[in-house]
């Protein structure tokens, strides 16, 4: 195997580089570490340390106060500052009634882009690079939803971009739309770290924001896209392909839309045979649109 030692520092360069293009984020050890406990022992090497530095208390004089001639008077050791404390995450319910807080503030999607920029209660905001916003015509009466950020919507910090963007113009071209006459955005507007699922808890405390998000645009019809997008929505263990291509009736804030569910442009990349199953939804979706 070869080792990064090995390498010249621009042939270092150029692998890294490969590396980043390719998606990867982290780097693994040759053996695995438990950095909980390290971080442990280091919080206790810190705090044996600060017991080290700090002085014995001063002995009270014998001489009830009296000094002899060249004596002075022991003074007491300056008080320390506190140690800094570690950041204490928000609990979830906290941080859930938060989101909803911030989200039914606002009055129009500007205010709402500005609220979910502010909002600091979800973990998977410090990891991301950008905050993904909707993006298009929010009075077109249709809006695209897809799960979360990927690496090229983290980067641009806009819904849909890369190659699944690019695919997904095709697909609207295909049924005379665009991505310019619909409105563009995802569930969870922050890319959680090396594209895993967003945990229960995350998923909660980003709900107010798209639910938000879908109550300000006022979208006739919904076309949901990929797996995640589908059973958030529909509130099922199903799968994509179970529950695409049949209209359903939801109710968002107050909203009654109708919705329909369809594989996400980067399942069409993957496989491309399930292309043909996207293409009966966009029908199915074009459609609708002229009932």
């Amino acid at each position: 195997m070869i080792e990064a030692s090995h390498l010249a520092p621009a042939e270092l360069a150029a692998l890294l580089h490969f590396y980043a293009d390719s998606g990867v984020e982290w780097l693994l050890e040759d053996a695995p570490v438990d950095r909980i406990a390290a971080f442990a022992e280091q919080q206790a090497a810190r705090a044996a340390q600060m017991r080290d530095r700090t002085p014995p208390p001063a002995a009270a004089p014998s001489d009830n106060g009296r000094r002899g001639p060249g004596q002075t008077e022991a003074r007491a050791p300056a008080p320390r500052s506190p140690a800094p404390t570690a950041a204490v995450a928000i609990p979830d319910a906290e941080a859930v009634a938060a989101a909803r807080l911030a989200a039914e503030g606002a009055s129009s999607l500007e205010e709402l882009k500005t609220a979910l920029e502010a909002f600091s209660g979800c973990n998977l905001k410090n990891g991301a690079r950008s905050t993904v916003f909707g993006t298009g015509n929010p009075s077109s009466g249709i809006m695209v939803i897809g799960p979360m950020p990927s690496a090229d919507d983290d980067r641009d910090g806009t819904p849909f971009a890369g190659r699944q963007g690019q695919l997904l113009d095709r697909m609207l071209a295909a049924i005379g739309l665009s991505r310019e006459s619909v409105y563009l955005s995802n569930v969870v507007p922050w890319r959680p770290p090396g594209n895993r699922p967003p945990s229960p808890a995350e998923i909660e405390i980003c709900r107010p924001f798209i639910e938000r998000q879908i109550a300000l645009a006022r979208p006739q019809h919904l076309l949901l896209l990929g797996n995640f997008t589908v059973r958030f929505f529909f509130d099922s263990d199903g799968t994509i392909f179970s529950l695409r291509g049949e209209w359903r009736d939801l109710v968002l804030g107050g909203l009654s839309v109708k919705a329909l569910a369809s594989l996400h442009p980067q399942d069409l990349l993957t496989a491309p045979a399930n292309k043909a199953l996207a293409w009966q939804d966009l029908l199915s979706f074009k459609q609708g649109l002229a009932g």
